[in-house]
């Protein structure tokens, strides 16, 4: 699948890490820069590159943590909206090219049990 999902992301001026990033934030805004690194499972410093990068695209922006002084809080900016939309849709290329053999049902049933696992597995941590 990430595979494919980069396949999707030809041509555009975002790698698969710079979007798994700004889904991330999208989701949370103002996530902390060291929790971020945390979820996207890199260590801080290829973190701090990545969003270097994304800031020179003007994608995110890093503002101080008013509770740190030393941390950041990461922001998506109104330049990231495209950058989004073209994130979803590659997503839901990928899925509906995974799933286009399964049955309505099929793939119904597949993303319930799914979803139980990952519950299961959130719940176990």
């Amino acid at each position: 699948m990430r595979r494919n999902f980069i396949q999707q992301l030809e041509g555009s001026s975002i790698t698969l890490a710079q979007a798994k990033a700004l889904k991330y934030v999208a989701r949370q805004q103002g996530v902390r820069q060291v929790e971020l690194a945390d979820k996207l499972e890199v260590q801080p410093m290829t973190l701090a590159r990545l969003i270097d990068q994304l800031e020179q695209q003007q994608l995110v922006e890093r503002r101080p943590d008013p509770s740190d002084r030393r941390a950041y809080l990461i922001y998506l900016t109104e330049h990231a909206d495209e950058h989004l939309k073209e994130i979803e849709l590659a997503g839901n290329k990928v899925i509906e090219h995974a799933l286009g053999d399964l049955s309505q049902q099929q793939a119904d049933e597949f993303k319930h049990a799914l979803q139980i696992i990952r519950n299961t597995l959130l719940n176990k941590e």
